[in-house]
């Protein structure tokens, strides 16, 4: 079985996201959508609720199981039986990142394969961040975001 984890923050997951992971479900027998708590980045989104926004946007799809992890991504990998690590890429700036990333998860676990999609160009533009602040400010989002996830940022920013 072929199995791909997609992981992220995903503060909010956006319609590229989706994408993502639903080109992928054509692609592998499974996909795991690992939803990152990352501390660090402080998200807007406690982890539960990006989990269940992840859950309702990906619904439809049969083959993709969304999990939340705090721990190392190699752990998540093995703990799943999964070997591809799935990452989008949306500019060439986004690139030398992501080299940076999938030669750190090789050297930590030689047997994972980094496999790198492209969003459709009508969601090229679309990041998380660029989301949380037009929501933050009042702005629409519902082009890009599920309307789920734009009703919870609404509520969020008390917008």
């Amino acid at each position: 079985m072929k199995i791909a984890v997609y992981p992220g923050t995903f503060d909010p997951i956006t319609h590229g996201h989706f994408d993502l992971i639903e080109r992928a479900s054509l692609l592998f027998d499974k996909v795991v959508v690992a939803i990152s708590a990352s501390p660090g980045k402080n998200p807007a989104l406690d982890l539960d609720t990006r989990i269940a926004l992840a859950r309702e946007v990906s619904a439809q799809l049969d083959n993709v199981e969304v999990v939340g992890f705090s721990g190392l991504l190699t752990d998540l990998m093995a703990d799943q039986g999964a070997r591809i690590i799935l990452r989008g890429l949306r500019a060439v700036s986004d690139f030398e990142y992501e080299l940076q990333l999938a030669n750190m998860y090789r050297a930590q676990a030689p047997e994972l394969e980094s496999v790198f999609l492209t969003p459709a160009v009508e969601n090229s533009y679309i990041s998380s961040t660029i989301v949380r602040e037009i929501a933050k400010l009042g702005g629409d989002v519902s082009r890009l975001v599920h309307p789920r996830v734009a009703e919870t940022l609404r509520k969020h920013y008390n917008t």
